[in-house]
């Protein structure tokens, strides 16, 4: 049996535990042993985002740290895994040591449907959905890591599922990070837009692979459109 470290980003750990869990159950049952080192901490991101290299830096280093010696990551978050993979590189460029085990490390880390597709060469994981689903390209698995045919032959795969388009799928749902609290206003508007789209979809659940995405417009449905669901690919699936 093949054995890959889990990376739990933060929001996973703080607000969204069910995903976790669910990557944990998806991996097993795929014949993976997902391992956790519980000395796992924040890759980073929110403190590059906000400017505050030298924090980001020491969080890059702790990361290297813990996962270095690991033949294979695999975390449920394409923004979390675009930081490890594309900025750890660029953030310790300076450092030459330590931008080297940045780069070996990059080579191992891997978002969660890229795993199954491309290195376990898995698409139809046993799962079963009797309905319709849109799927939301979340922006750092799309242009970061240019993740969007693994999830999609995931979702086509599941046992009664029809994945219907999504207009502007690949258009930000406002999120961002940073954007989200320093331009609400523009944040919400695309909020909007992506929600009316999914609506306009008659889909009956809204897939995506980032967390972030999840929690953004999962909290906006709740408030206005309670009756209609958003998930992550890993607990759909």
């Amino acid at each position: 049996m093949e054995s890959v470290s889990l990376f739990i980003p933060c929001t996973v750990d703080l607000f969204l535990p069910h995903i976790g869990e669910a990557t944990v159950s998806l991996l097993r049952r795929v014949g993976v042993n997902p391992i956790y080192h519980r000395e796992q901490t924040c890759c980073g991101q929110p403190a590059i985002n906000a400017g505050y290299r030298e924090l980001a830096k020491k969080a890059a280093k702790h990361f290297i740290q813990v996962f270095g010696d690991d033949e294979k990551v695999v975390s449920p978050s394409g923004s979390c895994v675009g930081m490890v993979k594309v900025h750890y590189p660029e953030l310790l460029a300076e450092e030459p040591s330590w931008r080297r085990r940045a780069e070996e490390l990059s080579l191992r880390v891997y978002e969660l449907s890229q795993y199954l597709v491309d290195v376990l060469n898995v698409e139809n994981v046993g799962a079963s959905f009797e309905g319709k689903v849109a799927y939301h390209e979340s922006c750092h698995l799309l242009r970061c890591l240019g993740i969007s045919e693994q999830p999609k032959k995931l979702i086509t795969a599941v046992k009664g599922t029809q994945l219907v388009p999504l207009n502007a799928a690949d258009v930000c749902c406002g999120f961002g990070g940073e954007f989200a609290l320093d331009y609400p206003d523009i944040s919400e508007s695309m909020l909007r837009d992506k929600v009316g789209n999914y609506l306009s979809s008659g889909a009956d659940v809204l897939l995506l692979c980032e967390p972030g995405c999840l929690l953004n417009i999962g909290g906006f449905l709740s408030r206005n459109f309670p009756g209609k669901k958003v998930m992550h690919l890993a607990s759909f699936l």
